[in-house]
């Protein structure tokens, strides 16, 4: 297992970040590599980015330094989205298969937890997401089909986009975690624009479903002091609380998002006038 432990930055620091000294903090590189679990604990609401890609033998999640507990879950909930071939999670003893675009969820206090692949050859890639929680919610599969959907955004502003809601108060209890799925139409390549912030919650994205020659240009920072990224498929972003998180690819493409904070209203947002951006 490898942790990567990111720290929090004022948003009067980060005017003065260069291109490198931006990616650094803010972006996750590498989320999945083959056999391997990878962590990145930020200091954002506590929340954790993780990745696995189990290939011959299931691979555990056990308890780095950085949480400090003996196990991973002892005051933490959890959320897992299968993004590659078939595979299952082993939770408490009981096994759960996940196709591409399933989700568990899997609350506070679940002691043992194991991914697995069922083809070597086309491995599952579990990203996963865990905040700390308060009190066990029981663990959850869900299926697209069983998540909220949204249909969001106009062909004419190049954003019409699929949400899914899965770990949502009218879909799946948690204590502070939300997560979903947001799909671009072909010919859409705008997400979250017009842009906003909510102070009360931090944010993480995971881009997918991008070809190899193709990249996102994400958008942060303050509205009115923007920087980008550029992302590859499979890359991860850490979006702070006071920060805009907006992104326009090369092509259509999917993404995970996920949050924590003090509420888990999906629509409690200060919204951003494009012609306010800076």
């Amino acid at each position: 297992m490898k942790v990567d432990v990111r720290h929090a930055s004022h948003p009067e620091a980060v005017r003065g970040y260069d291109t490198d000294t931006l990616r650094h903090h803010f972006l996750v590189e590498s989320v999945f590599e083959g056999g391997e679990i990878r962590l990145t604990y930020s200091h954002y609401d506590r929340m954790v980015i993780g990745g696995a890609m189990p290939l011959g033998s299931a691979l555990e999640l056990t308890a780095p330094k950085a949480i400090g507990q003996d196990t991973f879950l002892a005051e933490r909930e959890l959320a897992a989205l299968n993004i590659g071939g078939a595979g299952r999670m082993v939770v408490g003893g009981k096994a759960y298969d996940l196709a591409k675009y399933d989700c568990l969820y899997v609350g506070k206090g679940t002691i043992d937890i194991f991914f697995e692949s069922d083809d070597v050859n086309n491995p599952a890639k579990f990203y996963f997401v865990s905040t700390p929680a308060h009190q066990s919610h029981p663990t959850v599969l869900l299926t697209r089909e069983q998540a909220r959907h949204l249909t969001l955004g106009e062909a004419t502003t190049a954003n019409k986009r699929s949400i899914y809601q899965f770990i949502h108060p009218e879909v799946c209890q948690s204590c502070q975690l939300t997560m979903g799925l947001t799909i671009l139409e072909p010919g859409s390549i705008w997400n979250t624009m017009p842009s906003h912030i909510h102070d009360r919650r931090m944010e993480a994205y995971l881009y997918f479903d991008l070809d190899a020659d193709q990249r996102v240009f994400h958008f942060m920072g303050e509205p009115q002091e923007t920087r980008h990224m550029l992302l590859a498929n499979e890359q991860a972003i850490i979006s702070p609380p006071w920060s805009i998180h907006s992104g326009a690819g090369t092509k259509n493409y999917s993404f995970i998002w996920a949050m924590a904070g003090d509420n888990k209203s999906f629509t409690d947002m200060d919204h951003i006038a494009i012609a306010d951006l800076r």
